[in-house]
């Protein structure tokens, strides 16, 4: 299991925790919480998939640079595809900022 860790700058902040998806086969669960920083949204992603750093990477700074909620975002993988993880994050900001989630 590897571990990534990012930190980008925040304008918002989240309404309640919020958890999208589940680990499962090819999906991503995605948990976010208010750690009480605010300006600053603090990533941990957790994938069993190796030589993907640069990918997350490019991933999330393109999401948090359209979206700029802050909290502590946790991103638990099982091989999800760039594609999914972009609409799980849009899932969750979604449902942090208006207070509903799944």
């Amino acid at each position: 299991m590897r571990t990534l860790r990012f930190t980008f700058d925040a304008e918002a902040t989240t309404i309640k925790p919020t958890r999208i998806g589940v680990v499962a086969s090819g999906d991503l669960e995605i948990l976010v919480d208010d750690d009480g920083t605010p300006g600053i949204a603090t990533v941990r992603v957790r994938t069993s998939i190796d030589g993907f750093d640069s990918v997350w990477e490019q991933v999330l700074q393109r999401f948090f640079a359209q979206n700029r909620i802050g909290g502590r975002w946790e991103l638990n993988d099982f091989g999800a595809t760039p594609g999914v993880v972009s609409l799980r994050l849009r899932q969750a900001a979604q449902a942090a900022l208006i207070g509903e989630s799944n």
